[in-house]
């Protein structure tokens, strides 16, 4: 957590470049791993924070109440958080979620949209079923979220959105054939909203991870073994990353530390993009 001093703030310059004291965060996918990283980053940084899942998907991996968890971590720092229950894929769902977010935090300065769905296959049998709801969760969400939240970040004259993407974007991976496409075209959503905001204070920017040890692949760390095989073969690190070691990018493109920063696709992947 970032030390403060009551009276004027964090006592640092460069502390202070990173502070969010007075700034409210949505976090689309925050109930888990990357998401409840930088969930509990922003918070620490001074951020309230609203935090999103669908509570029935956490059921079924068995993380019942992983929201709660992190919102109460949240409310430990002494912030304003709250959880909202929405399923992305309905229509309309992202622009509720902000009106719910600002109806719980008083309004959003930083929108990270985290939450996505994958589905594994070859290409040739990616069902209709499955292309829809990755379209649907994995794009057109976030073009609603960023239209109920971007207006009201540029009259205010200061907003963050931080866009988690994937190194799928620049190395294909044959299984994920949707679900790359998907994430390249938010990126370019992204940066195509960063240069029509550029002069109003709002940056947009895309953090794209590697290989990162998260909820979504725990079934791969059932082998040992070829969960080292898969490790050594992601980046010239040989190992997968951390989902808190996304925070650090993550506060850069959400303060003042990186307001000359917009519309990149920053990648976390331990050099797989190499």
């Amino acid at each position: 957590m970032i030390d403060q001093n009551p009276a004027s703030g964090p006592a640092h310059p460069i502390v202070r470049r990173f502070d969010l004291s007075n700034r409210s965060a949505l976090v689309t996918g925050g109930a888990m791993s990357i998401g409840a990283a930088i969930a509990l980053g922003l918070a620490e940084a001074g951020a309230d924070v609203a935090v999103q899942t669908a509570r029935r998907v956490d059921e079924a991996m068995g993380l019942a109440g992983a929201v709660d968890s992190v919102v109460g971590d949240i409310l430990r720092l002494g912030r304003v958080a709250g959880a909202i229950d929405a399923d992305l894929a309905v229509p309309g769902a992202g622009r509720r979620m902000v009106e719910q977010a600002a109806t719980i935090l008083g309004k959003v300065d930083i929108l990270v949209i985290c939450a996505s769905v994958q589905h594994r296959s070859p290409f040739d049998a990616v069902s209709d079923k499955d292309a829809a709801r990755q379209f649907e969760i994995n794009f057109a969400a976030s073009i609603d979220l960023l239209q109920a939240a971007v207006p009201a970040m540029a009259a205010r004259g200061w907003g963050r959105v931080l866009s988690i993407g994937s190194i799928n974007q620049v190395r294909p991976e044959p299984q994920l054939a949707v679900y790359a496409a998907l994430k390249a075209a938010q990126h370019n959503l992204i940066a195509n909203l960063a240069k029509v905001h550029a002069a109003d204070g709002v940056t947009l920017n895309t953090l794209s991870p590697g290989l990162v040890a998260t909820e979504r692949n725990r079934w791969r760390r059932k082998d040992a073994d070829d969960w080292r095989r898969i490790q050594a073969e992601a980046n010239p690190m040989g190992r997968a990353g951390d989902p808190e070691e996304m925070v650090g990018a993550a506060l850069l493109l959400c303060s003042d530390a990186g307001r000359f920063i917009t519309g990149v696709d920053l990648q976390a992947a331990g050099g797989a993009q190499l």
